[in-house]
């Protein structure tokens, strides 16, 4: 019988979310990375969309959001994070704010992905998270502070032109 303080013990092979979260670091570039498994498994439910397609929208909306200097990442083979990476720069953090937050909206609209977005309030820095495509959106400023490309840049990205 238990006491009125003492928790049922749980065997060895207890499973607990917090297991799934942060299961393992990225090589590169050490950061926590969630499982890829269960992404692609939760992927392959809904085949309704490619990352391509994802990466397609997502470059189409920060360019109707005039966003400038678009740096775009291939990840396949490099990262379980995402398959690709966009980086780009508003030219104030309204204008940040801004391309995050229609660009959570039309990834929501056009594919129904619930995109996680860090970094909103301050909009120097705004990380939305697509799934398969993770966006950043910086001030110029900050971008030439933390110069994330370096890190992922190799041969595999390619900048698109900037709207004049």
């Amino acid at each position: 019988m238990l006491g009125c303080h003492q928790a049922p013990r749980r065997g060895l092979a207890a499973h607990f979310k917090e297991d799934d979260v942060l299961s393992h670091s990225d090589p590169a570039t050490g950061l926590p990375v969630g499982p890829r498994a269960e992404r692609l498994s939760a992927a392959a439910s809904s085949p309704d969309y490619s990352p391509e397609q994802v990466l397609a929208a997502v470059l189409a909306s920060v360019d109707d959001d005039k966003a400038e200097d678009v740096v775009q990442i291939d990840l396949r083979g490099r990262s379980d994070v995402a398959d690709y990476m966009v980086i780009c720069s508003g030219r104030s953090s309204r204008q940040v704010a801004s391309i995050a937050e229609k660009l959570a909206d039309r990834l929501r609209q056009q594919f129904g992905v619930a995109a996680k977005m860090e970094g909103r309030d301050t909009a120097d820095w705004v990380l939305i998270d697509g799934g398969d495509v993770i966006v950043h959106v910086f001030r110029p400023e900050v971008r030439d502070f933390y110069q994330l490309e370096k890190m992922w840049l190799p041969s595999s990205a390619h900048r698109t032109p900037s709207a004049v």
